[in-house]
C-alpha cells in the first residue's frame, strides 16, 4: 500500500467492516462520516475523519491532504424504509457524494458498494449484465450514483452487493443486520416474524471486505460492474431458521409472514446477485464466498457467549 493508504467514504455496517479488514492487513484506512461512531477498532493505521461527504469543498480539502491510492465509496443513506419515505433526499445524498470523490479520484482506484436494490426482483437471479431497473428509492439512488461514478472515474468499479451480514451487538444503537437482529431475538427466546416470500443470496460481510480488499490491490483492470452475491438463494424465513438451528433455538420462534406485513415491504421479491466476473479475476478467483450454514456456523459463537 503506497503512503496515501485507503479512504472509505462511510462508517456504517458494511464500511467499517472493509476498513477493519484493510486495517488488520497493515494497511493505513481514513474512515469518514458526519458523525463519530461509537465503537472504533483499536488498529494501527486505522483513523477517522468527520467529513458531510455532500461538502465538494470539504471533499477536496481531505483528498488533498492524504492522497489517497484509492478511495471506497460506502456512503448512505441505506435505510431502505427510509429512502422509501424521502426519495429526493436519497437520491441528493447518494449522487452528491459520489460526484465529489469522482471528480477528485485522479489516478486513485474508486471503488463504490452498491446493492441489488438496482434491479425490480422479478427474476430470481440478476447477473452482471441483467437489465437494471430498481425496485424502489434506495435502488434509483444508487443507480444514479453507480452512473455518477462509472461516468466520471477511468479507473472506477461498482460492486453491487447483496445482502449483507455479519455479528453486531444487540446495544449498537441502529437497526441491526438481518442475521444479528434474528440471532439476538432467538437467544432472548423472543418469536422473529420474518416473510416467507421474500429470497436473497446472503454474503458475509468478512467476505465482502475480503473480496473489496483484493480488487483494491488488483493491479490489471478490472471489469466495471461486478456482483457478490452468496452461493444460496433463501427466503428470508428460511434463512432466520438457519440461524434458529444453529444457536439452539426452538424452531416455533420463526413465524414466516407475507413480506406485505414486514418492515421489508419495498424491498423487491427477489433481491439476489448471481455474476461470474469475480470467479474469473486472479485476484478474487480464490475466494471462498460463504453459504448460510457456514456463515452461521461461524457467527454463532459471537452471539451464544454476548450478554
Amino acid at each position: 500500500m503506497s503512503a496515501g493508504g485507503t479512504l472509505v467514504v462511510g462508517s456504517g455496517f458494511v464500511g467499517m467492516g472493509i476498513a477493519r479488514r484493510l486495517a488488520a492487513a497493515g494497511e493505513p484506512v481514513t474512515v469518514t462520516s458526519r458523525h463519530r461512531p461509537e465503537h472504533l477498532p483499536d488498529l494501527p493505521g486505522f483513523r477517522w475523519h468527520a467529513l458531510d461527504a455532500t461538502d465538494s469543498a470539504a471533499c477536496g480539502r481531505l483528498v488533498a491532504r492524504l492522497d489517497p491510492r484509492r478511495i471506497v465509496l460506502v456512503h448512505g443513506p441505506s435505510d431502505v424504509t427510509w429512502c422509501e419515505e424521502h426519495p429526493d433526499l436519497a437520491v441528493a445524498a447518494h449522487t452528491a457524494a459520489a460526484a465529489h470523490f469522482a471528480a477528485l479520484a485522479g489516478d486513485a482506484r474508486l471503488l463504490m458498494i452498491s446493492t441489488d436494490n438496482v434491479f425490480d426482483g422479478s427474476r430470481p437471479d440478476n447477473p452482471e449484465d441483467a437489465p437494471v431497473s430498481p425496485a424502489n428509492a434506495y435502488g434509483r439512488a444508487k443507480l444514479q450514483a453507480e452512473r455518477t461514478v462509472l461516468d466520471a472515474a477511468a479507473d472506477a468499479v461498482v460492486l453491487r452487493v447483496s445482502l449483507v451480514y455479519g455479528h453486531e451487538p444487540a446495544d449498537a444503537g441502529k437497526w441491526l443486520n438481518f442475521f444479528a437482529a434474528c440471532a439476538h431475538r432467538l437467544r432472548r427466546g423472543e418469536q422473529v416474524r420474518v416473510p416467507r416470500d421474500q429470497w436473497t443470496t446472503p454474503v458475509l460481510v468478512d467476505d465482502v471486505a475480503e473480496v473489496t480488499a483484493a480488487l483494491l490491490g488488483a493491479g490489471a483492470p478490472l471489469p466495471p460492474v461486478l456482483h457478490l452475491g452468496g452461493p444460496d438463494r433463501v427466503s428470508r424465513a428460511a434463512w432466520a431458521s438457519v440461524v434458529a438451528e444453529t444457536l439452539g433455538a426452538p424452531a416455533h420462534l420463526v413465524v414466516p409472514v407475507p413480506r406485505a406485513a414486514t418492515r421489508y415491504a419495498s424491498r423487491p421479491e427477489n433481491a439476489c446477485l448471481t455474476g461470474s466476473r469475480l470467479a474469473r479475476l486472479p485476484a478474487t478467483g480464490v475466494i471462498a464466498v460463504r453459504g448460510v450454514r457456514e456463515g452461521a456456523r461461524y457467527l454463532a459463537p459471537a452471539f451464544t457467549t454476548a450478554r
